[in-house]
């Protein structure tokens, strides 16, 4: 009998195989498309549309925030390129101080942290590191600001030729330095708060915890330097706290300090203010009722954004109005160095732990407001 032929089904077979290989080859080719061409994830910096809020929180194994003697955090609003500059700050914080107590940190953005960020953060911080989103409405410009008179003075100031002049993302900062980076939910477990900046360097050994040294005191808040601020980014500041006093005659702590910030009995600024690039802040005065309301009068005047108000002044005067002398605290002690600018030690002994010119301090020269303030009574 003969042997049915076996050509047809093979044939059949056949036709799958090169139909599943042409489906293989397909696929390949999509998969390698989108790999070429994609933006690769450390460069991305583009904010969904549809996130106001996001967080990632990395802790390392073992780490006990509850064990820490005050609930307290580093905090910064910092971008991706600020990467490498911001881990040589972290470094000397560690190696001067928090190698010994691992208090965590918070960063803050209007865009997106990259992988790549965040990796090399998280190891250099060597502690808890927490990372956020800052909402929209919290960065970008008010509706009610007149973008004209915005532009006036920001050519007027380039006129004069003030750094940040025409920056737009520089008055988004200090705004929201001024009243909003302590409602973000990364830093709303937290009683004091310690800014760092990624371009500062820290000079001195810090042995003890400042902190708890403010806490244990009754100190809200502490700084390293004052300066005197460009008047003409300050113009018409005054008048508007002026205004503010008159319908709040009874903001005022009774024990105030704010013969610091005026030398006429309040009918003028002399431009004083502490340098809020380094602050320790208990962040309940800034959560208070009659922070907030000096705040909101402050920013519905526009002046950040028409005449460049930074958070330095805005904050430095809230504090004189509603502190005590003994309320803020000169770290003479501790070195630091920002922009043209440091504060450095002059005690020999301090010096030992040092590196740095005490010569070259920012508080023995006449730009600065520290000798002012050392000399204002004591309120007790």
């Amino acid at each position: 009998m003969a042997r049915r032929s076996a050509s047809f089904p093979l044939g059949i077979l056949g036709r799958y195989k090169i139909i599943l290989l042409l489906i293989f080859a397909v696929a390949l080719f999509h998969i390698g498309f989108v790999y070429l061409f994609k933006t690769p994830s450390h460069l991305k910096a583009r904010r969904p549309e549809d996130v106001t809020s996001f967080s990632d929180v990395r802790v390392p194994v073992g780490y006990n925030e509850s064990s820490l003697p005050v609930r307290a955090a580093f905090a910064t609003v910092v971008r991706n390129s600020d990467l490498h500059e911001l881990r040589a700050a972290i470094r000397q914080l560690e190696d001067r101080f928090n190698n010994r107590y691992h208090y965590p940190y918070v960063f803050l953005s209007d865009e997106p942290f990259t992988d790549e960020f965040k990796e090399a953060v998280a190891w250099t911080a060597k502690s808890k590191v927490s990372f956020g989103l800052i909402p929209r409405d919290h960065w970008e410009l008010p509706s009610w600001i007149d973008r004209q008179k915005m532009r006036d003075g920001m050519a007027y100031l380039t006129s004069k030729e003030v750094i940040h002049s025409e920056s737009i993302n520089y008055r988004q900062m200090t705004r929201y330095y001024s009243g909003f980076f302590y409602k973000h939910p990364l830093l709303a477990n937290y009683e004091y708060y310690w800014r760092i900046e990624h371009d500062t360097e820290y000079t001195c050994d810090i042995p003890y915890d400042p902190f708890l040294y403010m806490k244990e005191r009754g100190i809200h808040y502490g700084y390293t330097i004052s300066l005197h601020e460009f008047e003409d980014t300050v113009k018409s500041l005054w008048g508007v706290v002026q205004d503010y006093l008159k319908t709040r005659p009874t903001a005022l702590q009774p024990q105030n300090t704010m013969d610091w910030v005026t030398n006429n009995g309040g009918q003028s600024y002399n431009l004083c203010h502490f340098w809020t690039n380094f602050e320790v802040v208990n962040l309940g005065l800034l959560r208070s009722p009659q922070y907030e309301d000096f705040f909101q009068h402050v920013d519905k005047a526009g002046g950040i954004f028409y005449e460049r108000w930074g958070d330095a002044p805005i904050r430095s005067i809230a504090m004189t109005m509603f502190l005590r002398k003994e309320q803020v605290h000169w770290f003479e002690d501790i070195g630091y160095s920002h922009s043209a600018f440091q504060n450095c030690p002059s005690d020999p002994e301090v010096q030992m732990r040092c590196h740095c010119n005490p010569s070259s301090s920012i508080h023995r020269n006449d730009f600065s407001c520290t000798r002012q303030w050392n000399q204002l009574p004591a309120s007790y």
